[in-house]
């Protein structure tokens, strides 16, 4: 009776240092998968301030928690499964689906620039209607962000699947998973630290003393700066990720008319440049895809102002 309760003992302790290895090794290799994806995870956390900019201070971290948990509803309930699935059967379809959304970037990211350009507001911020401020819809900026999100996050999941792939299904569920929570946590708590900080330099200035004081003015000063720095930041990440996604794209779809140029040229500034060509060579690279993306997004811009023209010049006749 003991000894097989003392074997018994050994067995659950055998599979108790199986699942911790397991865990470990999930660990690392969702750590590995969100290292691959960091730097759209870089241009996620540029983009997203934006669309809480003219809104009450008092509303920025409700509307943050609602783009955070449309985030996760993205990731967990749509793309993984999808991405699962899709790599499993019809891995072939990833990548036109990642262009589809590259170009939708490509899109946001010019479209932000001709409203500025033009002086078109698109409801995303505030405006003045009769000397008065008129903040924007809630549920518009939302649906926006979340929108704009699903394609960054779902670059996100397919750079972390791709580094994944050969695990078994289930694990790399698991670790998908962990990638999902881990990197939504990460960048919209980042994310409302950074439509924070006025606040608390504000109250940093009100209660501090002496340094203290000074840094808490010092924040509130820099931050109107600092969100519209990020504000371009953030579209010049959406077109500089849609542009590369289209640039891969094509490539791993067999055309190399636009791959080849620009990894030839990279690859002639990293030799060139000597012990920073690692840094020169990705600017070149992502002068490129965002030069291609600004391109594309244009022409995107264009035939969607052509369509709307010619709806509304239906609508007129129909009348």
């Amino acid at each position: 009776m003991s000894g097989g309760l003392v074997a018994l003992l050994d067995d659950v302790a055998t599979l108790a240092r199986v699942a911790a290895a397991s865990v470990d090794d999930i660990g690392a290799a969702a750590g590995r998968a969100s290292a691959k994806a960091a730097g759209v995870v870089v241009d996620d956390t540029a983009v997203t301030p934006q669309y809480v900019r003219g809104l009450a201070a008092e509303r920025e971290l409700p509307i943050i928690r609602r783009i955070a948990v449309g985030s996760l509803r993205n990731k967990l309930l749509v793309i993984l499964p999808v991405a699962l699935l899709l790599s499993s059967l019809l891995p072939w379809l990833l990548t036109p689906i990642l262009m589809v959304g590259g170009a939708y970037l490509c899109y946001e990211g010019a479209h932000k620039i001709w409203e500025k350009v033009s002086g078109h507001s698109d409801g995303h911020s505030a405006h003045t209607e009769g000397g008065t401020a008129v903040l924007p819809d809630e549920d518009t900026v939302v649906s926006g962000a979340v929108r704009t999100d699903f394609i960054l996050s779902a670059e996100i999941m397919v750079i972390a699947l791709n580094e994944v792939a050969e695990e078994p299904f289930v694990t790399r569920a698991v670790i998908l998973a962990v990638v999902a929570v881990g990197i939504t946590l990460l960048v919209y708590g980042v994310v409302g630290l950074i439509v924070k900080m006025d606040d608390i330099g504000l109250r940093l200035a009100q209660r501090g003393a002496g340094g203290t004081a000074t840094f808490g003015r010092g924040l509130v000063r820099a931050m109107p700066g600092l969100l519209t720095v990020i504000g371009v930041v953030g579209t010049a990440a959406m077109l500089w990720v849609g542009g590369h996604i289209l640039l891969v794209g094509t490539h791993e779809l067999g055309w190399d008319g636009l791959y080849d140029p620009v990894h030839s040229l990279e690859e002639a500034a990293h030799d060139a440049a000597g012990t920073l060509g690692g840094v020169v060579g990705w600017l070149v690279d992502t002068l490129a895809s965002a030069a291609l993306g600004l391109v594309v997004g244009a022409v995107v811009v264009a035939l969607m102002a052509l369509v709307a023209r010619v709806r509304g010049r239906g609508e007129v006749t129909a009348h």
